[in-house]
């Protein structure tokens, strides 16, 4: 990293701007679209917003945690960056591909990092038909909605309505219901990361939902497609003991 050239992103916070503007000082550095390495300054929204910004023509990310959570990141600190992006391992993740269809016929796409889900959009339940590569595996979810989460994805949205924490390598993707109340004991599903999920929405007229990839979201939708986009490298990097394989084991002890 020592010849490559770096960029600073910052979320509008007073904390984030005021960090990049001692690291601009600090180091030489180039318009984003111009660098080899992205450093990312804020907490995990802005990460989630910086590789959508690049996911076209991917980079290295290094997140410094400016911001609350910071799952994603790694602790801020002024001193010897390029020797930290020298030693940083890395993290290859593949989002997923949405494509749904709304109750007009339109279509539409999207790239999820987390996740992708399916959420009511009234006061009414969900309908829900789900089936994996062709396959009707459930011919009705009655429920608040459905996610399927990537393993990167898995301690977000994921975690917090019951589906399990993935191992970054496990080759897995979670399908998880949200707020089911038709079969109450359906907790989901682990799939092959490879598998296709089709959902049909039953009644979208009278019972709308949302389609959401990220924060791209879609209303009124009568199908959607997920999997995950092979064909796309996204790179984050983190400083040598906290990779995010180590950073999603330590979460499933607390």
């Amino acid at each position: 990293m020592r010849n490559k050239s770096i960029a600073f992103v910052a979320s509008p916070t007073r904390d984030a701007r005021e960090a990049a503007a001692i690291l601009m000082r600090r180091y030489d550095h180039v318009p984003p679209e111009e660098a080899d390495v992205v450093v990312a300054l804020g907490g995990d929204g802005l990460m989630l917003q910086v590789l959508h910004r690049f996911m076209d023509a991917p980079k290295p990310i290094y997140g410094m945690n400016r911001g609350t959570v910071g799952f994603l990141m790694n602790e801020f600190g002024e001193d010897d960056l390029r020797e930290r992006l020298d030693k940083a391992h890395r993290s290859v993740i593949h989002p997923l591909l949405m494509e749904a269809t709304d109750t007009e016929g339109r279509a539409h796409k999207a790239r999820a990092i987390n996740e992708v889900y399916l959420l009511r959009q009234t006061h009414q339940t969900a309908k829900l038909k789900i089936a994996v590569d062709g396959h009707v595996r459930l011919e009705q979810l009655i429920a608040d909605g459905v996610l399927c989460a990537t393993a990167a994805g898995s301690t977000a949205y994921n975690l917090s309505v019951g589906g399990p924490i993935l191992p970054l390598d496990a080759k897995l993707l979670a399908l998880t219901p949200i707020s089911a109340f038709r079969p109450r004991r359906w907790r989901g599903a682990l799939l092959p990361d490879y598998a296709r999920i089709q959902i049909e929405v039953l009644d979208a007229g009278h019972r709308p939902v949302a389609a959401v990839a990220d924060h791209t979201e879609f209303r009124r939708v009568r199908t959607v497609e997920t999997s995950l986009d092979r064909s796309t490298d996204l790179v984050l990097l983190h400083d040598p003991g906290h990779s995010l394989d180590e950073r999603i084991l330590r979460e499933q002890f607390g």
